[in-house]
């Protein structure tokens, strides 16, 4: 309330023995006119405002705390403001007024009602620096948009860094081709000395093996082929692994921009469990598939959510052991569609959960940390989400929504495009 209006008050009821009857119906009118503007103010602002008492009860709120934080119009005013805002602390709130510090707190919390947002909260005294407390107002300060602006910098930030690591990724690399040209320079020693051998001394060898009376007297023939092998297998996994931190490092420096179409989702998760049947199969892994009977139209570019799909498959393939279940399921929904996939694996804790699409963390003992960071860009990409949580048989469930629309504004729907599904 400005000072001149404080004033005034001070002075009427200094003197409110000595007012008559119109000077009495004056103050009440001039206090009524007083009310009325801040009613006015404070509905106009966007910010949510509610006024607490000591007790947590709520005195007052403005429209904008009924849009912000879902405040029904009726049944709020002395109820207990923890009531309608679970996720405040109001007991640490008070204490800090009841110290008479007069301070202003401003803090973040996290609401689900009636949307998921992060709301900056500032606090403070209805009485200033004095002991004890008359109440504190809450301004509510809706900061999602804001948020997400700070994660996408951060985002930013992270793709700059991946782009000058690749210069000494490269040189990591050459290590692994270095091993690799090695091994396969001996594969191709042993495979000459092995051909030359059997070549000029083949009518001896074959007697030698008529004549042998027990197994440990047949030449041993077997140890190069045994070399030959494990130099073979070796340069199968360097090349495998290089094959692997290549494409994963293409994708995450250099991403592609998705060729937006209206597909059937399903179509796509159907042919992605098709070229993934047989490791499937050879790990003795069941598949369910629960798509949901109509098309599952997404505007969709197939071939990333393809590799979406691929990436999240594989990951539950290598988390779980023989006659692990792997589910695909998908949902039309209100806008889009849902993919999900589940497994039934050891599962992720709550920490891991967190940070599980940073660039780099990994679970795994050989993983890059970088498939999951790009199934994320790539769902963020198709103005999509995605959300982890655990499975409903232990392991771990992805959860992928794509909207059926491009965001941004739109006309009323007509008929027509309603049913273009």
């Amino acid at each position: 309330m400005p000072k001149s209006n404080s004033s005034f008050l001070e002075k009427a009821l200094g003197r409110i023995d000595r007012l008559d009857t119109d000077s009495i119906h004056a103050v009440v009118g001039r206090l009524a006119q007083e009310h009325q503007f801040l009613e006015t103010l404070f509905d106009t602002i966007h910010d949510g405002v509610v006024v607490v008492e000591e007790s947590s009860k709520v005195l007052y709120f403005n429209k904008a705390a009924v849009v912000l934080l879902g405040l029904p119009l009726d049944g709020v005013i002395g109820e207990s403001v923890s009531r309608f805002i679970p996720g405040l602390d109001w007991e640490s709130i008070i204490e800090r007024d009841r110290e008479g510090k007069g301070e202003t707190r401003t803090f973040e919390i996290e609401i689900s009602y009636p949307e998921d947002r992060f709301v900056e909260v500032v606090a403070a005294p209805i009485d200033g620096d004095s002991k004890g407390s008359s109440g504190v107002v809450l301004v509510f300060h809706d900061a999602t948009e804001s948020r997400r602006e700070t994660f996408e910098a951060i985002e930013s930030e992270r793709v700059q860094a991946l782009t000058l690591l690749a210069a000494s990724v490269a040189h990591e690399i050459g290590n692994p081709l270095h091993a690799l040209h090695i091994h396969l320079q001996l594969f191709e020693r042993e495979l000459n000395k092995l051909a030359s051998k059997r070549a000029t001394n083949h009518d001896i060898v074959v007697t030698e093996l008529e004549g042998a009376d027990s197994p440990a007297d047949r030449p041993k023939d077997s140890e190069p082929i045994e070399k030959l092998r494990n130099y073979l297998q070796v340069s199968k996994g360097e090349i495998t692994r290089l094959d692997l931190i290549v494409k994963e490092f293409l994708g995450a420096i250099r991403p592609v921009k998705p060729k937006l179409e209206l597909q059937d989702v399903n179509l796509v998760a159907k042919e992605t469990i098709g070229v993934l049947q047989p490791e499937l199969d050879n790990r003795g892994l069941t598949v369910i598939k629960e798509l949901c009977d109509r098309p599952a139209k997404a505007l969709i570019d197939a071939g990333q959510i393809k590799q979406v799909l691929v990436n999240l498959i594989r990951n539950a393939m290598q988390a779980m052991t023989r006659d692990g279940v792997l589910t695909i399921r998908s949902n039309r929904e209100q806008g889009g569609v849902a993919i999900e996939v589940e497994d039934t694996g050891v599962g992720i804790s709550e920490e891991q959960i967190s940070r599980i699409f940073e660039p780099f963390f990994t679970t795994k003992k050989k993983g890059t940390g970088l498939g999951l960071m790009i199934v994320h860009r790539i769902v963020d990409q198709h103005s999509g989400r995605i959300h982890v949580e655990a499975g409903k048989e232990g392991g771990t469930r992805f959860r992928i929504w794509l909207p059926r629309e491009p965001r941004g504004p739109r006309l009323l729907a007509t008929s027509e495009s309603q049913n273009h599904d």
